[in-house]
């Protein structure tokens, strides 16, 4: 329909709509709702509890400044670690949720963890094991049946590539200290 200086014709009624539309307006009332039920709270769950037992904490957590104190029941999976969980650790303590400074030192967090990961994962028994296709505890036995897929050309250029622009950025870190430390 073209733009005219007419009014539009109105809409269909409210009954109308609900007569050709099956469950139109379920919105409206609340016998129509479906998840009426589950919106009613029900004092019979059979929960001893109103708020359950606080878990304990173990290490110390990150926790919001707008908050007084964690969730009664918290992930402990992947505690932070190294330069990483220092930059959470920042974050957290000193900025508050709606600051985007927090969510990018958040961000710049996981970069570092990537790059620790990295790191760990290059020395040690995964190493061995990445090389010569066997796991150092368990023998020949864990030698793969089928041939592994050969990486790309491009895949090994990034990895490469990474790995260059890292050391890289650690001579150059490591040079601005020492000239900082020179200049003393």
């Amino acid at each position: 329909m073209p733009y005219t200086a007419d009014k539009p014709p109105l809409p269909e009624t409210p009954q109308q709509l609900r007569d050709r539309i099956p469950g139109w307006g379920a919105d409206l009332d609340p016998a129509d709702r479906p998840a009426v039920p589950r919106e009613v709270r029900d004092p019979a769950t059979g929960a001893h509890w109103d708020l359950p037992e606080q878990q304990e904490e173990r290490r110390p957590r990150e926790r919001s400044i707008e908050h007084a104190r964690l969730t009664p029941v918290f992930g402990t999976a992947a505690p932070t670690r190294g330069l990483s969980g220092v930059i959470r650790r920042f974050s957290y303590r000193r900025f508050g949720e709606g600051r985007t400074v927090r969510w990018l030192l958040l961000i710049a967090a996981d970069r570092v963890d990537a790059v620790e990961g990295r790191l760990t994962s290059s020395r040690g028994s995964r190493a061995e094991a990445a090389v010569t296709g066997t796991e150092p505890h368990r023998g020949p036995s864990s030698t793969p049946r089928r041939p592994r897929p050969r990486r790309s050309p491009l895949g090994r250029a990034l990895t490469v590539g990474s790995w260059i622009l890292a050391g890289v950025l650690a001579g150059r870190a490591v040079r601005r200290m020492a000239g900082r430390r020179a200049g003393r």
